[in-house]
């Protein structure tokens, strides 16, 4: 700065100082109770303030980390639930395949059973029948016999006897059988 400029300043201040009455004494006065206000606002109030704006900042940075921890664990969760499930949903699909080729096994052993007793009642129901035909072949080779021995002897109208009576039986029952 020039020196007339700082004159001209130094001018402007005195005539301020005259018109609204500057008194250095009570200036002075003035900057050191505002300093020591100053002061002590730092001290008491600033300083608690900036502490409890600290305490408030540290707190809000946890809540976000233990949001994040929180976010985290629950999207392991949901990771570890959906992994659960799919295993269930897996053992389950297994049991039931399972269980279908078990039930298969049995419908198809059971089926083979049936057939079994089938054919057994099949060869069982044969047999009773070769059984009855011969039995109704016998008594009917017997009735015919009989039918033979009365029917010859009405028409010979003589008594035959018993070695009569047992070789026509046998030749009526040979010729029935051919």
């Amino acid at each position: 700065m020039n020196v007339p400029m700082l004159a001209a300043i130094t001018d402007i201040a005195r005539d301020t100082g005259e018109t609204f009455g500057f008194n250095l004494w009570m200036f002075l006065s003035q900057v050191i109770s505002f300093v020591l206000v100053a002061l002590l606002l730092r001290k008491f109030a600033y300083k608690p303030i900036l502490h409890v704006l600290e305490d408030r900042r540290q707190k809000i940075a946890e809540g976000l980390l233990n949001a994040e921890k929180i976010k985290q664990q629950l999207a392991e969760a949901e990771q570890r639930y959906a992994e659960i499930l799919a295993k269930g949903n897996a053992a389950a699909q297994k049991m039931i395949d399972e269980a279908r080729e078990s039930a298969g096994h049995l419908a198809e052993r059971k089926q083979q059973e049936a057939i079994v007793a089938a054919e057994q009642i099949v060869a069982k129901a044969r047999e009773a029948s070769v059984i009855e035909h011969e039995r109704t072949m016998t008594e009917l080779k017997r009735e015919l016999g009989r039918l033979v021995v009365d029917t010859t002897a009405k028409v010979t109208g003589k008594v035959l006897t018993p070695d009569d009576q047992r070789r026509l039986q046998d030749e009526a029952a040979r010729q029935v059988a051919t």
